[in-house]
């Protein structure tokens, strides 16, 4: 075959393909300019917020260990010190575990229901370095691993909480299993119900911008039940029980306060003008209260304690944990001089009436604390009083809404935890034998001690 005879027949077979492939062809240029702009509108994280939120989630683990760990730790008699370093921080490593098998498809696992987050992100399936999670502005997204491990450490903060109410008596083994079946049926579900998009709470129209009924009303709740099933300190009332570190307590204090900065403005979840109005009402509202309690112990004993002050700052970030995004700084102060004053009715004169034996005072602060702060939010969040509220804002409307969103709360964690209490009780039991009390936790239940004469 000549090559003109040759050319002539590629060019009639060309011809022929270009006629059969003339319908993909014209459909893929159709197409190309539709992928094109899908993939431009799909929003991409900015770098800026990305990073933000990873120093947010370093500053939320740091409450933990050491800030939670040493602020539990000064506040019990020096041979239990350990032991409640040990909770903290197994604690603290369970539910990182815990969190990422089953615990963030729990909670936020995509499903309709209004108390279940459903099964489809177990084992963090479907979670890629490419998945995003949504923030509170449209069209901005944060990875969905940063978000994944931001609630990460606030579920593995709050069963933490819980342990300072029983501290000094109660079995490591109780621990570890209560703090499994509380965050499976109280702490995944109340979560789901106030932050996620289906929740009920979140519907209701309740604001909780940082967990004042997640992580506070839930864990003073549980604290007061514990240390009412739990029973009391053998000795209590007779023995001296005074903190045996008050320095070891303010450290911690100090760094629940420098850690919060991170709890409260990276509930945000972007760097913006919110994450700041929540870092100004963190310094503020603690503040106040720190001041405000310092008054009323001036007032009550005719002294101010450092024990006191620290109570006040605990007080005052637990109150402003709901409101920091959406209140005004002056809302902020007025919130941390209220909370101090009832908190302190409640440690100093609620508890003895009652008699219960809240080692930690984890009701007292975080439990009242975190009511005061969710009716508080629904309060100051008025534009007129220095909030963020639209102009058609109800002050009397969403009081109703915050009051109901605490009530199930209190409800839910209360009847829950009482009943994973019992269940405790009979499967390992609650508490340590009385010899093993007297010789305290940490050599009895980890064989070690804190110092050494």
């Amino acid at each position: 075959m000549s090559f003109s005879k040759f050319s002539t027949a590629l060019g009639l077979v060309g011809a022929a393909a270009t006629g059969l492939l003339a319908p993909v062809i014209a459909f893929a240029q159709e197409a190309a300019p539709a992928a094109t702009e899908a993939a431009a509108a799909a929003p991409v994280p900015e770098k800026a917020d990305t990073v933000f939120m990873f120093l947010a989630t370093l500053l939320v683990f740091f409450m933990l260990i050491p800030g939670l760990a040493l602020f539990y730790g000064g506040l019990v008699r020096a041979k239990n010190m350990l032991s409640v370093l040990m909770q903290c921080t197994v604690i603290g490593a369970m539910m990182m575990i815990v969190w990422v098998v089953y615990g963030y498809s729990f909670a936020f696992g995509g499903s309709t229901s209004p108390y279940f987050g459903g099964f489809a992100k177990l084992f963090l399936t479907g979670v890629t370095v490419d998945s995003t999670a949504a923030t509170f502005s449209d069209g901005v997204v944060i990875p969905e691993y940063i978000f994944v491990l931001f609630q990460m450490t606030f579920a593995a903060l709050t069963p933490a909480l819980i342990i300072g109410a029983f501290a000094e008596r109660i079995k490591f083994s109780a621990v570890l299993l209560f703090t499994i079946l509380w965050a499976t049926f109280v702490y995944f579900p109340i979560a789901h119900m106030v932050w996620d998009a289906n929740g009920l709470i979140f519907n209701m129209g309740a604001l909780d911008f940082a967990g004042g009924t997640v992580v506070h009303i839930n864990a003073g709740v549980a604290g007061l039940i514990g240390a009412i099933m739990v029973g009391k300190r053998t000795g209590y009332g007779k023995d001296m029980m005074a903190p045996h570190s008050m320095t070891l307590t303010l450290v911690g204090a100090a760094m629940l306060w420098f850690g919060w900065f991170g709890f409260n403005a990276g509930s945000n979840l972007e760097a913006s003008g919110g994450a700041v109005l929540a870092t100004v009402n963190t310094f503020l509202a603690t503040a106040a209260a720190i001041l405000a309690w310092s008054l009323v112990e001036t007032f009550a004993r005719g002294k101010a304690s450092l024990l006191g002050a620290a109570s006040g700052m605990i007080a005052g970030l637990v109150a402003v944990t709901p409101a920091a995004g959406s209140v005004g700084p002056m809302g902020a102060i007025v919130l941390g001089i209220i909370v101090s004053p009832v908190c302190y009715f409640f440690v100093s004169v609620v508890k003895h009436k009652f008699g219960y034996d809240d080692t930690a005072d984890v009701f007292g602060v975080h439990g009242v604390g975190g009511v005061i702060g969710a009716l508080g939010t629904g309060i100051f969040t008025a534009p007129w009083l220095g909030g963020t509220g639209a102009e058609d804002f109800s002050i009397a409307s969403q009081f109703m809404t915050q009051l109901t969103a605490v009530v199930i709360t209190i409800i839910w964690c209360g009847i829950v935890s009482a009943i994973l209490y019992k269940v405790v009780d009979v499967i390992v039991g609650l508490r340590v034998s009385v010899e093993a009390e007297r010789e305290g936790l940490d050599l009895s239940s980890h064989g070690e001690a804190a110092y050494h004469s």
